[in-house]
């Protein structure tokens, strides 16, 4: 991979790391236009695919946006819950619910090649938030 693609996945992780919430690739793109001008959509959906693809963001198939990744060595599937109120996304892992549920699909004959878990909700700070209006 070419410098320039290099550079553009690392401001990209800059951008997303330390936030709790999710970036769509166009938010993503207008962020770095301010120093990219000339950037395009593909450069950004590629960068982003890269980073994907080494563990280093997710993508979230419910809300069609990236996140980094929480963890920086894990080996396992993540559980994202996503709070629909405010945005802000939590990654956890419990390796038991990913056993459990291939043994489940393994049962029907089926063999799981990829786990993507979403649960789109409230968080607790906007259900403190709802209870106190």
């Amino acid at each position: 991979m070419r410098k320039r693609g290099k550079d553009i996945q690392a401001e990209l992780l800059s951008i997303m790391r330390g936030e709790k919430n999710a970036h769509s690739a166009y938010n993503l793109l207008e962020e770095l236009k301010g120093r990219h001008p000339k950037i395009a959509p593909t450069t950004v959906y590629r960068a982003l695919a890269a980073l994907t693809e080494r563990g280093a963001v997710h993508r979230l198939e419910s809300i069609n946006a990236y996140i980094a990744c929480q963890c920086e060595d894990h080996h396992q599937p993540s559980i994202f819950s996503i709070c629909v109120d405010c945005g802000v996304v939590e990654e956890n892992f419990e390796p038991d619910v990913f056993s459990e549920l291939s043994s489940v699909l393994k049962n029907t004959g089926f063999s799981a090649q990829h786990h993507v878990v979403e649960v789109n909700g409230t968080c607790a700070g906007c259900k403190t938030v709802e209870a106190t209006i």
